[in-house]
């Protein structure tokens, strides 16, 4: 099949790929761009995978207040390079990270960040395995793998602290 510009803009577009990479994906899959988007998210999510152990030292903090003034969180989102965070996807996703911290209050990052003599902590608890609170189908960890795979570079969640009136 050949495969035309316009296959290969819709699936940039889509998928926010390469030129060459969303060529090769589609040609991969003889033009199916269900299928080319699975294979751009599979290699992308190998290539967030290498990229895991790279120095984090840029990112934003940012904040929420949910109505009525009574909860509110802080999320550090960190990225290898200023460039990245200051795209509109990366302060976007940081924003819906602390709305997301404010509304399910988890206590930790992930397990990494469990204290050994914490016990066994369930995934509710952790805010990289909690269900996004817009898509259920879809946990926190996907969204900061997705947005690492898009960019291209490390994303992660360092820390977040949670204010309640009352606690």
């Amino acid at each position: 099949m050949d495969i035309t510009v316009a296959m290969v803009k819709s699936l940039r577009d889509m998928t926010g790929a390469g030129i060459m990479d969303s060529k090769r994906a589609l040609v991969e899959v003889d033009g199916d761009e269900a299928k080319a988007v699975e294979v751009l998210r599979e290699k992308g999510l190998a290539s967030v995978a290498r990229r895991a152990g790279r120095e984090t030292s840029e990112g934003v903090i940012e904040s929420y207040i949910h109505s009525g003034n009574r909860v509110g969180a802080l999320v550090q989102l960190s990225s290898e390079t200023d460039f990245v965070a200051r795209t509109d996807e990366f302060t976007h996703l940081a924003k819906e990270l602390a709305m997301q911290v404010a509304a399910m209050s988890p206590k930790y990052v992930d397990r990494g960040s469990v204290p050994d003599d914490a016990g066994d902590i369930p995934n509710e608890d952790l805010l990289m395995e909690q269900a996004y609170i817009r898509d259920p189908g879809q946990t926190i960890g996907d969204l900061v793998k997705d947005l690492a795979a898009r960019t291209g570079e490390n994303v992660h969640v360092g820390r977040f602290v949670r204010y309640e009136l009352g606690e």
